[in-house]
């Protein structure tokens, strides 16, 4: 639940934030502490919630725990993993286990943690609507619990998950979404089950499903995916560089074309299996298929585009696929439970309508300046961020936790008045720096 002492009415803050996510959660770690920027998040849920519906056991993170909350823009903050870890006792325990990458849950468990012991973070409570008083020249935040004004808004309400148009209108115990995997993939012994998607989240619903024993194993499931095979991700040394502060700097200054065909061209770099995953997989299906004599649990079909999902002739659904290589190809695969691994979308932002028409836009998006606050016709010292809401302009480490840290820190600077120096750029010039004539003739 909420902090209480943050349900006062009528207070002003140079900041307040909209959704308690991980990005916002990291924006409000590195300003606690700091009064002369009084700020508050506000989150609709009851407590902090971290995609608990796919907390599958054994899960891990696709990124090192030093891309935590804080600690690639504040080592010394009380809210980094470490502290955490410190704070639990279990410091020289994580240490010896030697996890090749952090279990999800850990890393969950740690940012519900940050969330607690932060009393400028109040859950539990609707924003309705924000709303800018040019008479006051401040931001007026209407919540179900209480009406306060800011100087500025940080919006960071994450994403919603994504069925596209042929799934269900109303998703429930046969069709759902993975994000709700953990609460309705019961009672699938015996079944045929359909995943839909290639990215992490289907293999590891695929993984969950095809390790069942007994009673709890599937009858048969199949795995679909629009990739033309099931693809790792790629996390090689120079493909991080991408990753970094310098990039995305860079990519911010690109035409909108070239960005989005960069976004297009290297979806892998986010949103590829991991190795592990992907291995684990592979052995699964050898023994099911060689050791224990089940051909037929496994039916893998890459490079299929799934155009209709309409009910079967004798029960459950009929998933009528595309082979994207074979134009004139169709198939039908029966299921009797889908499951859409089909990714997510920017949540829709409904509370900023009083300033929606002063607000500029990039197709979809808010546009925003270099350091995410929106370009608007408003008072240059008043504004409104954005948190995880603008991939295209920003690539496709604004979802990730790679830059979270980062892009708050640079928001902080933004609300304190001051810059912090950057790290280093990576060791690759991504633009062309052309020296003067003579500089570049004198060698």
């Amino acid at each position: 639940m909420g902090h209480e002492n943050n349900r006062s009415s009528a207070a002003h803050y140079r900041c307040i934030g909209v959704g308690v996510g991980p990005a916002n959660l990291s924006l409000a770690s590195l300003l606690h502490g700091r009064p002369e920027v009084p700020n508050l998040f506000i989150d609709r849920k009851e407590s902090f919630t971290w995609h608990d519906g796919q907390q599958i056991p054994g899960t891990t993170l696709q990124v090192s725990q030093f891309k935590d909350l804080v600690s690639l823009a504040d080592p010394s903050s009380p809210f980094s993993f470490l502290s955490y870890l410190h704070e639990k006792g279990r410091v020289y325990h994580f240490l010896n286990a030697r996890f090749d990458d952090v279990p999800r849950r850990e890393f969950r468990n740690y940012l519900a943690w940050a969330s607690r012991r932060n009393e400028n973070v109040a859950f539990g409570e609707t924003v309705r609507e924000v709303a800018f008083d040019d008479a006051a020249n401040r931001f007026t935040i209407r919540t179900d619990r209480r009406t306060a004004t800011a100087d500025n808004v940080v919006v960071g309400i994450g994403s919603r998950p994504w069925i596209p148009p042929q799934g269900a209108d109303d998703p429930g115990a046969t069709q759902f979404h993975v994000a709700d995997y953990l609460e309705r993939a019961h009672g699938l012994g015996g079944k045929r089950v359909v995943v839909i998607g290639g990215g992490q989240s289907g293999a590891e619903a695929f993984l969950d499903l095809i390790s069942r024993s007994g009673a709890e194993l599937p009858r048969r499931v199949s795995w679909i995916s629009r990739r033309q095979n099931y693809f790792p991700i790629d996390d090689s040394p120079f493909t991080n560089d991408f990753y970094m502060p310098s990039h995305a700097d860079y990519f911010y200054g690109l035409p909108r074309e070239q960005r989005h065909h960069l976004n297009t061209r290297h979806i892998l770099t986010s949103d590829g299996i991991s190795e592990s995953t992907l291995r684990e997989i592979y052995q699964a299906i050898y023994v099911h298929r060689f050791v224990d004599d089940n051909d037929d649990l496994v039916a893998l079909h890459p490079d299929r585009d799934v155009f209709d999902v309409s009910p079967g002739a004798v029960g459950g659904w009929e998933v009528s696929a595309r082979h994207n290589g074979e134009s004139d190809s169709l198939e039908k695969f029966e299921a009797d439970v889908i499951v859409w691994a089909t990714g997510y979308r920017p949540a829709a932002m409904d509370f900023l309508a009083p300033v929606a028409d002063r607000l500029e836009r990039e197709g979809d998006e808010l546009r925003v300046d270099e350091d995410y606050a929106v370009r608007w016709d408003g008072p240059a010292d008043r504004r409104i961020f954005v948190q995880n809401g603008v991939r295209g302009q920003r690539g496709l480490a604004d979802p990730n936790l790679s830059l979270n840290a980062w892009r708050s820190r640079r928001i902080a600077d933004r609300l304190i008045g001051v810059r912090s120096d950057e790290q280093l750029a990576s060791f690759i010039e991504w633009s062309s720096k052309s020296a003067p004539r003579d500089e570049r003739w004198s060698a």
